[in-house]
This record gives structure tokens, sequence and C-alpha cells, in this order.
């Protein structure tokens, strides 16, 4: 990956590598499950700590090869495992329980030792080839392609990487693994011949997609990895009832839910445990993370971050929602605004030019234009208070602490350092002055002189 990140902590989907697989391996509800980690160990154990408190982790010291890694899971164990086990690589992110299981099916009803799972893909270069008993469908051997025959190579079904053991079968056969091979590992693949020559029936279970099966070594793979899951999720969201305008332009996480009828436009972002509801219509150009849009709202061309939008409240274009911020049903967050730390009632419009931090604001009250709640000193930072049916005027700063009580006014362009108490008309601005000549001797022969002259003059010459 070329990276200071370890490969497996790479993330697309909102999910790291390792972390897609821990989730497609829990759907099995398996007794136990450990990874085996090695370079960069710390890292890697504890990012799985964050995201899986059950997952166990087996140190593999020296990277002896897949066999090696599987021993040391089986010794983090303390040995004599039962009933079945099943072997995954932490790279493949397209993996699903669904394959998980039906391999784990297969390899019960078929009574294996071992069962592959293996894919058709449209080019099998480069793979392990599957060959079959005719007559039985059982795996007889896989042919890694440099040893492989012409015939074999015709071969499109190949090995997967990802098994299922029988675990008393497997620990045993795991002892006979041998290291006199080019690179002096204890390879994996070893236990099928094992197992095969001991007279035990090796099987396969076919992925129906075989992009499931893909590794990642590289950011172009990465990339792939994220496109065709990206794919994915938002085929299952449009077949449960979403709209999704434009599914190349929009990018989901895993953790993203919907409800019918909501609608996605191009350019959209939808990150983290974000939510829309029904109806709710998001972007275009549009970024959300770890965000609920409640029943019929509507957010255009703007930004949120773990914000709640209340239930046919409007947002945008080119708003700011910042962590903290609740808007309630019917309110508005309108053009050029911002928020932080903000709880704006029911019915209640900041429509545009404003910042709004550290603040509550009451039902069905107006913020008017390029209003800012000042709520920060330079040391610390203090709430304002708004309450419901207030009218505040244009160029309103709001110095908190400060507490504007219900159905008060505030004048256009006021400094409001003093609570008003309800139903109070508040103004906090000079008195304005008129000089009149003033241009004519500090400006003599200018534009505005020659107007304000040729003014004057038509006004005398009308009366």
């Amino acid at each position: 990956m070329k990276s200071a990140t370890p490969k497996v902590l790479h993330e697309i989907c909102g999910r790291s590598l390792v972390g897609h697989v821990v989730a497609a391996a829990r759907e099995l509800d398996p007794a136990n499950l450990v990874v085996v980690v090695g370079h960069a160990r710390e890292q890697v154990a504890a990012h799985l700590g964050a995201i899986d408190a059950g997952v166990r982790t087996a140190v593999q010291y020296e990277q002896n090869g897949t066999g090696h890694a599987v021993r040391m899971a089986l010794d983090e164990l303390g040995g004599g495992v039962e009933g079945t086990v099943v072997v995954v690589c932490g790279d493949t992110p397209l993996l699903t329980g669904d394959t998980l299981t039906q391999l784990a099916r297969t390899h019960a009803v078929d009574g294996n030792a071992v069962t592959v799972l293996t894919a058709e893909v449209p080019d099998s270069t480069g793979y392990g080839r599957i060959v079959r008993d005719e007559a039985t469908g059982a795996v007889t051997a896989i042919v890694e392609h440099k040893d492989a025959t012409d015939e074999q190579r015709a071969i499109r079904e190949i090995n997967s990487g990802v098994f299922a053991f029988d675990g008393q079968l497997l620990e045993e056969a795991l002892g006979k693994v041998r290291t006199d091979n080019s690179q002096g590992e204890e390879y994996l693949t070893d236990v099928l011949g094992i197992l095969r020559e001991a007279g035990h029936r090796v099987g396969a279970s076919v992925a129906a997609d075989h992009r499931e099966i893909l590794g990642i070594n590289n950011r172009v793979q990465l990339a792939d990895a994220r496109r065709l899951l990206n794919e994915r999720l938002l085929e299952r969201a449009m077949m449960a009832g979403v709209t999704v305008v434009d599914p190349a332009s929009v990018l989901v996480d895993v953790t993203v839910t919907f409800e019918r009828d909501a609608v996605v436009h191009p350019g959209t972002q939808l990150l983290g445990a974000t939510h829309l509801a029904e109806g709710a219509e998001v972007g275009p150009n549009t970024r959300l993370k770890d965000t609920t849009v409640g029943a019929g709202a509507r957010v255009d061309n703007s930004v949120a971050e773990r914000a709640e939008v209340g239930e046919s409240a409007s947002v945008g274009p080119f708003a700011y929602l910042r962590p903290g911020t609740k808007l309630g049903p019917k309110s508005k967050a309108g053009t050029y605004v911002e928020m932080k730390n903000a709880t704006v009632g029911e019915g209640t419009k900041v429509p545009h030019l404003s910042y709004v931090g550290d603040a509550t604001i009451g039902d069905f009250t107006n913020i008017g234009a390029a209003t800012v709640f000042v709520n920060y000193d330079g040391e610390a930072k203090h709430h304002s208070t708004i309450g419901s049916h207030c009218k505040t005027g244009s160029d309103n700063m709001f110095v908190a602490p400060v507490t504007v009580g219900d159905g008060a006014y505030t004048a256009a362009g006021s400094v409001i350092t003093k609570d008003v108490p309800p139903g109070s008309l508040a103004v906090a601005r000079g008195q304005q002055r008129n000089i009149e000549g003033w241009v004519a001797r500090k400006r003599p022969g200018s534009a505005a002189a020659q107007a304000a002259q040729a003014a004057a003059e038509d006004g005398a010459d009308e009366s």
C-alpha cells in the first residue's frame, strides 16, 4: 500500500478492511473469533478492540506462512477445538456473511473434512485452479497457475483462500505440514493434500459473485473495492424504496440507514451513522456524517456532522451544521448559515448569512440576516437563549451570555449585551446624525461631490 497505515486498517465505505471481514464473520455467530496479527500488531489490535470487544487476537511474531498463522489462532484457543473452523483473509472486504454461511452449510451437509470457498472468474490467470473429481465433485487438487497444464489453465474455478475445516482434523494435519518449500513456510493449502491422503473428503462451495473474494494489495484495488461495495449498498437502498438519482456520483457508508421514499441527489456523501427518514431529500452536493434527517426534511448543497434535522425542516443551500446542532420540525437553517451546539425550535427560521453557536432558540422565532451569536470571550464559550415568537433584526450581535424573552423584538444593527424582557423592543445602536455638506468640504471635485451638487441643483429647480 506504500503507507504508514497497516493494509488491513485502510478504510472503504466507513469501515476498515479487517472491520468488514470481522463483520461478515460475526454473521456466523461464532463461538470464538480470533484475528491473527503480526505487522503493526499493537495498532491493529487496538483497532480491533475498538470495533468489536469480543474479538481475540493471536500474535504471529514471525510470519512463517498461512498454516503457521492458523496454528497461532488455535493455540490462542488452547487447542482441542471442536466443530467447524472457518478461515478467512483479513483483506477481503467484499466477502459477505451470506457467502460464509453458505460455505459452513455446504461443509456440514457434504460431511467434508475441509471445504474450499471457490469462485468462477472471467480470467483465472495467476490464480490457483480447482481440480475436481468428475464423478463426485470432490476437490482433488488446487494447482497454482505456474504449475498448471494447458488443460488446467482453462479452468475458471479458482481458490479464494477461504476455508471451512473440521477443527480436530485441522489441528492434526497442521502438525504434519512441512516447510521444505521455496519460501520455507507452512502453507495452509498443504492441509488439503494431507487430509485427502488420509482418506477424507475435500469439497468446495462456489461464491455467487466472484468479486467477493477480491483481496486488496494496492490503492487501485482499494478504489475498485470501494466502488463495488458502494454499488452494492446503493442497490440495496434502491431496492428498499430509496431514490438515488445518480448512483455513480453518490458515496455511502455501510452504517448509513434509510427509510422508504428518501431521495438522494447527485454529488452527495452519506457517512457514518447517518439516517434519512421517510421522504427526506438530500443533495445535490451535500456531505452528511452521523446526521439524522427527519421525515420530509430537505438538505441542499450543505455539510452537516453529528447534527439532527427535524421533520419537514429545511437546510441550505450552503449551510454548515456542526456537532450538537438540533433543528426542530419545520425549522430552517438557510443560505450561508453556520450552526454549532445550537437547538432551534419548531418553525423557527435562521434564513441567511448568520452564525448561531452555543444557543437555544425557541419556537416560531425569526432571526434576521447577518446575525452573529458571539459565544467566545477568548477564554470560554457562553450560551445565549432566544425565546419563542421573537423577531430579531438584521445585523444583530448577541453577546453571550444573554437571554431574549418570549415575544421580544430587537432592532436592526443592535449589539445585545443585556437580557431583553419578554415582549420588549431592544435597541442597542448609536443614534444617526447627518452632517450636511461634508462631501463638498472634505472631497471637493470628487465624483461624489459633483453628483451631490447636481442633485442639489435638480432639487432647487424643482422647487
